[in-house]
């Protein structure tokens, strides 16, 4: 297990420069093995060093790529594939373990429509961060909604690749992974747009919060 500050999607590459030593042991035995670890957002504490507190929720990373340094340090490529929910933690041997099982998602009905409205409220909170000069996620949005086959055509790839650009918190995308099927998903991906949208553009347009805390009178 690799704990993280981020929250991995199933579809979503994550980059990594692994130097503890503890990491470098798993890198290996994941090298050695299926090329397998798991990801979990730290709920409390730091990366680095140990100690942390965990989240229950997290995805399966693949690795893809993994270039050594001379010094035993590694760069990663993986890849989130499915999502697991930690059954216990274990005794770390010198890296976090954990006995988890597979999380799956229902197929939904009404997928593709509501995924329109959730694309366009992610388009308009990427826009209105733009318009304020703070970066967002660079990936070409019209990936999500193309025509596709398989999985895709319930939607549920297009949805996580939705869901990994939009530019929320670590806990709103925690929150996101947590849910129990696509339908629950596309909902709350779309409030939490909506609600972060209606945040923007009062900052844009100088009501309140814009520098300031309104006062009651």
């Amino acid at each position: 297990m690799f704990p993280l500050s981020s929250v991995l999607f199933p579809g979503a590459e994550l980059p990594l420069h692994v130097f503890e030593p503890r990491y470098r042991e798993l890198v290996a035995d994941c090298l050695a093995g299926d090329g397998e670890f798991g990801v979990v957002l730290i709920a409390r504490g730091s990366e680095v060093g140990g100690g942390d507190q965990r989240f229950g929720v997290g995805t399966v990373a693949r690795i893809v790529s993994a270039s050594p340094f001379p010094d035993g340090r590694w760069a990663l490529l993986a890849a989130g594939t499915g999502r697991f929910v930690v059954e216990r933690w274990l005794d770390d041997a010198s890296y976090p373990l954990a006995e988890v099982h597979e999380l799956a998602d229902d197929p939904a009905l009404g997928v593709e429509a509501r995924l329109e409205e959730a694309t366009a409220a992610v388009r308009r909170v990427r826009t209105l961060m733009s318009e304020l000069g703070t970066p967002a996620p660079v990936t070409d949005l019209g990936a999500v909604t193309g025509g596709a086959s398989g999985a895709d055509t319930e939607g549920e790839t297009r949805l996580w690749r939705l869901c990994a650009l939009a530019p929320l918190t670590a806990l709103d995308r925690q929150g996101l992974l947590e849910a129990v099927d696509q339908a629950e998903r596309l909902t709350l991906l779309t409030e939490l747009c909506v609600a972060l949208a209606g945040d923007l553009a009062l900052l844009l347009g100088g009501g309140p919060g814009a520098g300031e805390q309104p006062t009651t009178r």
